[in-house]
C-alpha cells in the first residue's frame, strides 16, 4: 500500500498494490497497520455504497457536524469520478481550497478525505459504483453541505452544469460564505 500527498497536506491518496495472475488480481484495500505506521489512525464504524446511472451524476458536498463528524476513505469498484474534498476548517491555511482527483475501478486509487472536509463527486461513465468506509454512523441532524457550484470554491467540474444529475437536496447548500463554523 502506497500512500501519497496531496496539495492539502490532510487528504491522501492511498493506493493499494495489486498483486496480479492470469485469474486477475488481488488487493488489500483498507489494513489499519499500514495506515497507522504512516500516522493514520482512524477506526471505520460504517461501508457506504452508492450506484450512479447516468453520467454526470454529482452527489455533494456533503459532510457530517461534530459529534459525527466523518473520515472517508472513498474507491471506486466500477466506472470513473472525479471526486472532491473542500477543506471548511475555519482556522485551516487551506480554508475553502479543495482536491480534485480522478479515481477509477481500473486504478484502484482511494481518497481519505478527513474529518473537516466536505466531499462530492461526480461519475465520469455511466453505472458507476463507489464504495466508502466512514468513522462515524450516518446522523441525519448532523447532515450538512454547501454548494457545488460556489463560485468561491472554483471547483472546475468536467461537465457542464446544466448537463449534471443532482438530488433536489444537492441543490439547496448554501455557499462556503453563509456556512456556521462547524470546524475550528
Amino acid at each position: 500500500m502506497r500512500i501519497e500527498a496531496t496539495e492539502i497536506a490532510a487528504v491522501k491518496i492511498i493506493i493499494p498494490k495489486r498483486h496480479g495472475d492470469a485469474r486477475g488480481w488481488f488487493a488489500e484495500t483498507w489494513k489499519r497497520e499500514a495506515l497507522v505506521e504512516a500516522g493514520i489512525a482512524i477506526d471505520f464504524v460504517q461501508d457506504n455504497e452508492s450506484l450512479s446511472a447516468e453520467t454526470g451524476t454529482l452527489r455533494g458536498l456533503h459532510f457530517q457536524s461534530p459529534p459525527f463528524a466523518q473520515d472517508k476513505l472513498v474507491r471506486v469498484v466500477r466506472g470513473r469520478i472525479l471526486d472532491v474534498a473542500v477543506d471548511i476548517r475555519r482556522a485551516s491555511p487551506t480554508y475553502g481550497r479543495h482536491i480534485a482527483v480522478e479515481l477509477s475501478a481500473e486504478d484502484g486509487r482511494q481518497l481519505l478525505v478527513p474529518v473537516g472536509f466536505a466531499h462530492g463527486f461526480v461519475t465520469l461513465e455511466p453505472g458507476t459504483q463507489v464504495l466508502y468506509k466512514v468513522s462515524a454512523p450516518y446522523a441525519p441532524a448532523h447532515d450538512h453541505g454547501i454548494a457545488f457550484d460556489d463560485p468561491a470554491l472554483g471547483i472546475a467540474w468536467p461537465l457542464p452544469p446544466e448537463r449534471l444529475i443532482l438530488s433536489d437536496k444537492d441543490r439547496r447548500h448554501p455557499l462556503l460564505a453563509d456556512l456556521p463554523a462547524y470546524f475550528r
